[in-house]
């Protein structure tokens, strides 16, 4: 399926994502499961499910009387999500999918959660209508957004557009900063979608990053800047590292590193 958003990783690179980016996200994910309140037997939507962290998490919490679908419009994320060992509690159904014309049933969910997925979405109004679909009247919606740049995505970005080019950094940063809706026009788009009590909070968190060379390697291996980075030759990429690593020095903890982050987390019912 083609895919008009700005996040698209090759098959590899979703088995790199899996392997890399879930131990970032999946220091924020069970803050959104909490915060979405989970019960027993509910229908799930994980949007933008990417490898299946969300689901995967939700399955457990509405149990076996439950329904979880991940849709996401990478056919390799689910690839790799179709590949990790089942868990217990509800069975995940994938499906390949635009979050902006989802090839659902109208309210066919009690609750949906979009963890890092709306500012890459090609029509973000028409994203949050679709949300408003396939909700059950009285379903509830919990989806998170960047709140602002951390450390590690700004040590990046610089490390990009002084090694690779400045294209490529501001590749990189649009999903931090220029895609990224504040919490005003956040509320905005939900409010104007007709969503009742939307609140728009923020959600802090330090984030722990172990070796960190190895860790900002492998994590771009599996975003869509990994072929700019796979240019440089092995010298050229150990300087990246060598770079990020030290822009962070003060954030080091041990081999790793430990910085303050913060989403927006917005909710809202049918």
């Amino acid at each position: 399926m083609n895919d008009p958003s700005g996040y698209q990783v090759s098959a590899t690179g979703a088995e790199l994502y899996e392997r890399y980016a879930t131990q970032y996200m999946g220091q924020w994910a069970p803050d959104l499961i909490e915060v979405a309140a989970l019960q027993s037997g509910e229908r799930v939507l994980d949007l933008a499910c990417g490898t299946g962290l969300l689901a995967r998490l939700a399955a457990v919490r509405v149990g076996p009387a439950g329904q979880v679908t991940g849709l996401d419009i990478n056919v390799g994320m689910l690839a790799v999500a179709r590949a990790m060992p089942p868990v217990s509690g509800a069975t995940i159904s994938w499906v390949e999918g635009s979050a902006v014309a989802m090839d659902l049933s109208d309210a066919s969910f009690d609750v949906i959660v979009c963890q890092q997925g709306l500012q890459f979405f090609p029509d973000r109004d028409a994203a949050v209508r679709e949300m408003l679909r396939v909700l059950a009247p009285g379903g509830r919606v919990a989806l998170s957004v960047w709140n602002s740049p951390n450390p590690y995505s700004i040590a990046v970005g610089d490390a990009l557009e002084r090694f690779v080019s400045a294209e490529t950094a501001d590749k990189y940063r649009a999903g931090r900063l220029r895609l990224v809706p504040d919490a005003n026009a956040l509320r905005s788009m939900m409010v104007a979608a007709r969503f009742r009590e939307v609140e728009v909070r923020p959600h802090k968190l330090t984030i722990r990053h172990q070796a960190i060379e190895e860790f900002v390697l492998g994590h771009l291996s599996g975003h869509p800047v990994a072929g700019a980075i796979s240019s440089l030759d092995e010298e050229g990429r150990a300087a990246f590292a060598r770079h990020v690593k030290t822009a962070l020095m003060p954030y080091a903890e041990g081999d790793g590193v430990a910085y303050p982050d913060e989403v927006n987390i917005a909710t809202a019912r049918k």
